[in-house]
């Protein structure tokens, strides 16, 4: 498993996913951090992004924050 660090900006007017120089991830969200809607946009677009299941996405820490860590499989060399 892997685990990321991510900054999440919830309300943008568009996705995105930057990679910032110490491997963490800024993330724009269209949702709003109301009720988990953020949060579900989040483990969507994250498991678009690395072709792996949302149920296989966890937020380990900072479900309610701007500042998450998210543990995910790492790919796997077939």
């Amino acid at each position: 498993m892997a685990i990321l660090k991510i900054k999440v900006k919830p309300n943008s007017h568009k996705q995105n996913i930057q990679e910032e120089p110490d491997g963490s991830l800024i993330i724009c969200l269209k949702s709003p951090p109301v009720d988990g809607k953020a949060n579900e946009e989040l483990i969507k677009l994250l498991a678009k992004r690395f072709d792996i299941p949302k149920s296989e996405i966890t937020i380990k820490s900072g479900s309610s924050s701007k500042n998450k860590l998210i543990e995910l499989p790492l790919p796997t060399n077939n």
